[in-house]
């Protein structure tokens, strides 16, 4: 890993928040944020790399490293049997509320910040996959659980049904075996 150039090379304009940058960051993976200064300068920063390794939120994410063509992904899971008796409108509307909820309550790890970060807005990676019932999504739950895959099983209120499950973002190694049974939602 090499250290972010000096504040020579960018300009004196830049030189405090390259210097923010270079005491907190080093140039990282193509799956790292990107910055243009004067868009002349192109530097690859994440604050979530430490010597090459990804910092993660438990201590095996911490200590695996991250390949650089290694997606970031959110997978969703949605029931088929909801799929075919509710409005699709509705099953849409779980799986969006589980996604946010996922999101939202992983915020400050570094895997939801680098999927959210201005860089990457526009080109989130999901999959929406399916399984038959409520007794196949509980097991995903439980075996996502026993797994240490942070995850949040949306359930509708008021009526207590569980509708779908979304992942936070993860580097798609990491889970895609989770899921490697289950079904593109069609």
């Amino acid at each position: 890993m090499t250290a972010i150039p000096s504040a020579r090379i960018l300009g004196a304009p830049f030189a405090s928040q390259l210097k923010s940058l270079s005491t907190h960051s080093t140039i990282g993976s193509s799956s790292a944020s990107t910055c243009f200064f004067r868009d002349r300068v192109r530097v690859r920063v994440s604050p979530d790399f430490v010597g090459g390794v990804r910092m993660g939120s438990t201590p095996s994410e911490a200590t695996a490293p991250v390949p650089a063509e290694d997606v970031l992904v959110q997978y969703v899971v949605l029931r088929r049997d909801l799929v075919d008796a509710w409005p699709l409108g509705s099953v849409v509307t779980q799986g969006c509320h589980a996604s946010v909820a996922a999101v939202w309550s992983h915020k400050d790890d570094p895997y939801t910040v680098d999927y959210c970060s201005p860089t990457n807005i526009d080109s989130m990676h999901k999959v929406t996959l399916e399984v038959k019932g409520e007794t196949q999504l509980s097991n995903l739950s439980e075996k996502l659980r026993a797994g240490g895959i942070s995850h949040k099983l949306w359930i509708e209120q008021p009526e207590n049904i569980p509708t779908c499950l979304a992942t936070k973002p993860y580097p798609k190694s990491m889970v895609s075996s989770f899921f490697k049974k289950l079904k593109l939602c069609k």
